[in-house]
């Protein structure tokens, strides 16, 4: 079996993108909206790792910011996560809607 080349990759992350992106645009679940950022955030790692792999074979920097990439994501669902479970011990909802309610 072959291994998929640099424009099925680009594919691949940019439908990742789009999706997360039309997900976060048309969600109101702050879960959701995680999730589609998580979606965007692989599809940049997996740009990072084709273009590597391709263009620069005989160097790692593609994987060591994909590796950055992949602690800051986890650190920000960390916080995120928090925040969330604020706002539904405040609010019993986790709405975008009621996260208005935290700015005043």
């Amino acid at each position: 079996m072959t291994e998929p080349g640099l424009p099925h990759l680009l594919f691949i992350g940019a439908a990742l993108f789009f999706i997360g992106v039309f997900g976060f645009l048309t969600r109101r679940n702050l879960i959701t909206m995680l999730m589609s950022v998580e979606l965007v955030l692989n599809s940049v790692c997996i740009n990072f790792v084709a273009f590597n792999r391709y263009l620069w074979q005989e160097r790692l920097d593609g994987v060591f910011i994909t590796i950055f990439i992949i602690a800051i994501a986890a650190a920000e669902a960390a916080v995120a996560i928090a925040i969330i479970i604020h706002l539904y011990r405040s609010h019993r909802t986790i709405d975008v809607g009621a996260a208005e309610d935290m700015k005043h």
